[in-house]
């Protein structure tokens, strides 16, 4: 029986990666609220830097967050969904998910906008909720155009000053990916039926 990634708490142990790294670069900015552009350069995706060579800012890049909001924000949505993928999901998957869609998100958005600095990790936790919606869906036979839509109007209710787009579709879409295939390739769980009886006389009360 596939296991899920419960028992080695993922969504907590990020949570707690990024708050870390948030408090770390908050040290260095000198500012809780805001981080410096300074510091945002030297640990974030500065794509200049990726192209000549840097490419570990492909990862950093996914722990380090602007200012207070948007860290709160994001950790908002990974606890709900990264808890709910914890269910879904054993820790390979849920690492896959997470760090797959978060690469996807700042390749697209190296290659399309090779000249910005891009930070957070909306792209990873925008491929957590497209997984698990599709995944739910799916796996339970239903038609998945309601997830569909449903990761539609979320990634439209998120265009903003400063927000990049970009990270999101690229995420969301690897999120939907893997999480259609591993639905449509893995047997159920558990078959659940049910049977009605009714009985031959009764009371109304």
């Amino acid at each position: 029986m596939l296991k899920n990634s419960k028992n080695y708490m993922p969504t907590y142990i990020l949570v707690a990666m990024n708050i870390a790294v948030y408090g770390f670069t908050s040290y260095l900015s000198g500012n809780a609220i805001e981080m410096s552009d300074q510091v945002l350069v030297q640990f974030g995706q500065y794509n200049p830097y990726v192209f000549n060579g840097e490419v570990w800012r492909l990862f950093t890049g996914m722990f380090v967050h602007a200012n207070i909001a948007h860290i709160v924000g994001n950790m908002l949505f990974l606890f709900i969904y990264g808890l709910r993928a914890e269910d879904m999901f054993d820790i390979k998957e849920y690492l896959l998910i997470y760090f797959m869609s978060g690469l996807a998100g700042g390749l697209l958005t190296l290659f399309l906008w090779p000249d910005i600095l891009s930070v957070g990790a909306s792209g990873a936790i925008f491929g957590m909720i497209g997984a698990t919606m599709v995944y739910l869906r799916r796996a339970i036979g239903q038609s998945i155009i309601t997830a569909l839509m449903f990761v539609f109007f979320l990634f439209v209710f998120n265009f903003g000053p400063n927000v990049n787009y970009l990270a999101h579709l690229g995420g969301l879409a690897v999120g939907l990916l893997i999480g259609y295939v591993l639905a449509a390739t893995r047997k159920p769980r558990q078959q659940v039926s049910y049977q009605f009886k009714y009985p031959s006389s009764y009371q109304e009360q």
